[in-house]
């Protein structure tokens, strides 16, 4: 279990670093979409790790209860 756990973290970190440089690049390109991918990438960096921790969370609880 440990070591599904190092790599679903390694998975999470790739795709955090991958979102933080696509906000990048989407605020420093000047596209006509490059605006509403700009805004889905600050949403997604923002919900992903909320929605990681919560399922984390709710796999403790329920892990407890057994």
């Amino acid at each position: 279990m440990k070591k599904i756990k190092q790599v679903l973290a390694i998975i999470g970190v790739i795709l955090l670093v991958a979102l933080y440089l696509t906000t990048l690049v989407f605020a420093i390109t000047d596209n006509s979409g490059t605006m509403d991918l700009f805004f889905a990438s600050i949403v997604a960096t923002i919900l992903i790790p909320v929605l990681l921790w919560a399922y984390t969370f709710i796999y403790r609880l329920i892990k407890k209860k057994k």
